[in-house]
């Protein structure tokens, strides 16, 4: 993920700011109390919590690191300039699974948005790849952990 595009809406991609200001504002020094109270406890070889503390302060370090690429590569896409004709970032697909008749929607988003509960499905996973440049009445054969699903593109929104 360190170099791939990211896309995300102008919505997402300003809480990942918020997120990581708090993360470089509040949380890191935060992070630096703890340690300086730690290590004030005494022996350093011995003191659980320092120990602690350093630990907690790589994995803070780690996620903002982490979260400075992806807003590097995150990529904002623009909800009024969707192409509705075929199925991409952003679109809303309303497709019928063939097995059981069973008609889903859910929105294609990327990785950072993605909530099946909310009928949001990663461009990256299964069947969303599977699904990506697909036109209405498109067949699609999907290859999923469980095995092979099919599904019809009914509908194609935003």
């Amino acid at each position: 993920m360190a170099d791939a595009n990211m896309y995300v809406t102008q919505e997402t991609f300003d809480k990942m700011r918020e997120e990581l200001h708090r993360m470089k504002s509040v949380d890191r020094p935060a992070s630096s109390r703890a340690i300086a109270e730690a290590r004030e406890k005494g022996d350093l070889k011995e003191n659980a919590e320092y120990d602690a503390a350093k630990e907690a302060q790589g994995m803070l370090e780690a996620k903002i690191k982490q979260l400075e690429g992806m807003i590097a590569n995150a990529k904002i896409v623009d909800t009024n300039s969707i192409d509705t004709s075929k199925v991409t970032i952003l679109t809303k697909v309303t497709i019928t699974n063939m097995a059981n008749n069973k008609v889903l929607t859910y929105q294609i988003v990327g990785e950072k948005e993605a909530d099946l509960k909310l009928g949001k499905i990663s461009a990256g996973s299964p069947i969303g790849k599977g699904l990506m440049g697909k036109v209405r009445g498109d067949i699609a054969e999907i290859q999923v952990p469980t095995g092979l699903l099919t599904f019809r593109i009914d509908d194609i929104t935003i």
